[in-house]
């Protein structure tokens, strides 16, 4: 059971489809990047951009500002990683659409993101706290040092095993939809795929549109109000610096 919740195939047969989609999701962002960045180069800044450029500026657009409505201007520096988070979360659960497993069903994969979340969220706490920082093992008594450690990996899991459990349990209401569909098409139709494509276009679109985008957006906010909450009370960053 543990081997197919890493793997989600036996590891003799190669590697897991997850981990196909996942470089095929990398190599579509890599691409849209780099057309954007080529298109960039030739267009004039005087002129409302269209196409994909429009696109990428939407994006940013959003990015900047959700950034700055959960975090504060002075995190603005942030907006790339959470950008990042939008794009490949919701990239992995549309990918679904097209046939293909999605990279989040694969658990070391939203491990690795809940990691990178959990580096970024105690780089804070230590940027902000300096030697503050330890005081959070040790409150409000020294006894308390097993339990404030387990509690700073918290994170990890909470994100990570929420990602995964939901795209789980998404996979598994199609997979056993697609299963009575087909015994029913073939006992009526004699087909086993007749009745599926006039009803799971609805549950995909909830599954990989839907819930994926709740889901996104619910690791990306998590993330970063995880961590603003580092920042010491005394330092204000929702408020601009002009306003002081």
């Amino acid at each position: 059971m543990i081997n197919l919740l890493f793997s989600g195939v036996n590891p003799s047969s190669g590697f897991p489809g997850e981990v196909y989609s996942l470089v095929i999701l990398a190599l579509i962002i890599v691409i849209f990047c780099f057309v954007v960045f080529i298109k960039s180069l030739f267009a004039d800044p005087l002129k409302k951009p269209k196409g994909v450029l429009y696109i990428a500026e939407l994006i940013v657009t959003k990015v900047d500002s959700m950034v700055e409505e959960n975090m504060g201007k002075r995190f603005h520096a942030f907006a790339p990683y959470i950008g990042f988070l939008l794009i490949f979360i919701g990239g992995s659960f549309a990918i679904g659409l097209i046939g293909l497993p999605s990279p989040t069903m694969y658990l070391w994969t939203p491990f690795i993101l809940a990691l990178m979340s959990f580096f970024i969220i105690n780089f804070t706490a230590i940027r902000y706290n300096k030697w503050r920082y330890l005081n959070r093992f040790i409150e409000p008594f020294p006894l308390f040092l097993p339990m404030n450690i387990i509690s700073l990996f918290s994170p990890v899991l909470s994100l990570s095993l929420r990602l995964f459990a939901n795209c789980l349990a998404g996979w598994l209401v199609m997979y056993l939809v697609y299963s009575l569909l087909s015994a029913l098409s073939e006992a009526i139709f004699t087909m086993p795929y007749f009745i599926a494509p006039f009803v799971t276009p609805f549950l995909h679109f909830y599954f990989d549109i839907f819930s994926g985008y709740i889901q996104t957006l619910v690791f990306a906010t998590l993330t970063m109000l995880l961590t603003v909450n580092e920042v010491p009370d005394d330092i204000d960053v929702l408020v601009p610096s002009k306003a002081k």
